[in-house]
């Protein structure tokens, strides 16, 4: 089987000989049709991020088709298109009976924890996979994950119909965040130097910050760019009494006074993923009943055997880059 793998520091290969995948008995195996590649996984590559072992198979935004399901699984079936939830919390910890299974002290994750989605075959719990219609476009479900995670952070911000929302950074996330803003009624405003994202995010519907007046501010700001000067700049950006939502991720410090956050009453906010069941329940019955079409963010679309290229390549993107698998339902019945 063909999985697309880290096999050392920075060096991505496709291999052919991947095991394949066991069925347990909650399980299901899922033939993978596509995965799109975000933030995380470069940092994988890069070495920013550590995985337990090499060669390690990478990606976690995967969507496909039901193969087969374990003996206990009785609400899923083959042939089923459906979206993966990657991240796998224990349903048992203190935050997971609390709701908050982003926090969960023992949480498997698809392609950091354990090995990655991007395989032509992949064994998943099946509490873990969500059917959607046959007749969604692939673009629109391979975004089904990362969007989850913007409404995710829209929703932490408590937008309110009519507001003004800054989003910092405009790459895939900032984008999908830009398209959770415009569905829960705000007014996406952004902030991106690079042009190519900048222009992509003015298609969508959102709108340019710059140049800015002074003495512009915006009662939500979600920053999603990791970057931890523009970190900085945004806590300015903020309204007095504002929501900041820290969505992108850094190692390096960024600087937030006391006083700046005492005397102007700012709430500020890191958001992780999404809460299970609740978040990717939430964005597919969004995406049933609004035409949302998230696959717009989508610029770049590569084959199986172009993975390393895609990997290299995805940064420089501007907008959301995915790799499509060949359909192999019939050569693994």
């Amino acid at each position: 089987m063909r999985a697309v793998t880290l096999v050392s520091p920075a060096t991505v290969a496709v291999v052919n000989d991947w095991p394949e995948p066991s069925c347990g008995p909650r399980e299901v195996i899922v033939a993978v049709h596509g995965v799109g590649l975000c933030g995380s996984d470069l940092a994988v590559v890069s070495g920013r991020r550590s995985v337990p072992a090499l060669p390690w198979v990478l990606g976690h935004e995967a969507f496909g088709v039901i193969l087969a399901v374990g003996g206990d699984v009785a609400d899923r079936r083959p042939g089923q298109r459906v979206v993966v939830e990657p991240n796998y919390p224990c349903l048992v910890c203190g935050p997971c009976r609390a709701g908050a299974t982003a926090g969960c002290e023992a949480r498997r994750a698809a392609g950091i924890s354990e090995h990655g989605l991007l395989a032509e075959r992949v064994a998943v719990p099946a509490r873990f996979t969500w059917p959607v219609p046959d007749s969604w476009d692939e673009a629109d479900v391979v975004c089904v994950e990362p969007l989850t995670v913007a409404v995710g952070a829209v929703q932490a911000s408590g937008l309110r119909n009519g507001d003004a929302c800054l989003v910092v950074g405009a790459g895939a996330q900032g984008l999908l965040v830009c398209l959770a803003v415009l569905q829960a009624g705000g007014v996406p405003y952004v902030i991106e130097p690079h042009e190519g994202r900048r222009a992509l995010a003015l298609r969508i519907g959102a709108r340019s910050a710059e140049p800015r007046k002074p003495g512009t501010t915006f009662p939500v700001v979600i920053e999603t760019s990791g970057v931890p000067e523009a970190f900085e700049d945004a806590v300015d950006l903020v309204s007095d009494g504002g929501r900041l939502i820290a969505v992108g991720l850094s190692s390096r410090p960024a600087r937030l006074s006391t006083f700046t956050l005492v005397q102007r009453r700012l709430t500020v906010r890191g958001c992780l993923i999404y809460d299970h069941p609740g978040g990717f329940a939430h964005t597919i019955a969004m995406l049933g009943s609004h035409d949302l079409r998230p696959g717009r963010v989508l610029r770049e679309r590569y084959e199986l055997a172009e993975a390393p290229e895609a990997f290299a390549q995805a940064s420089r993107v501007p907008g959301k880059s995915w790799i499509s698998l060949p359909r192999t339902e019939e050569m693994a019945s």
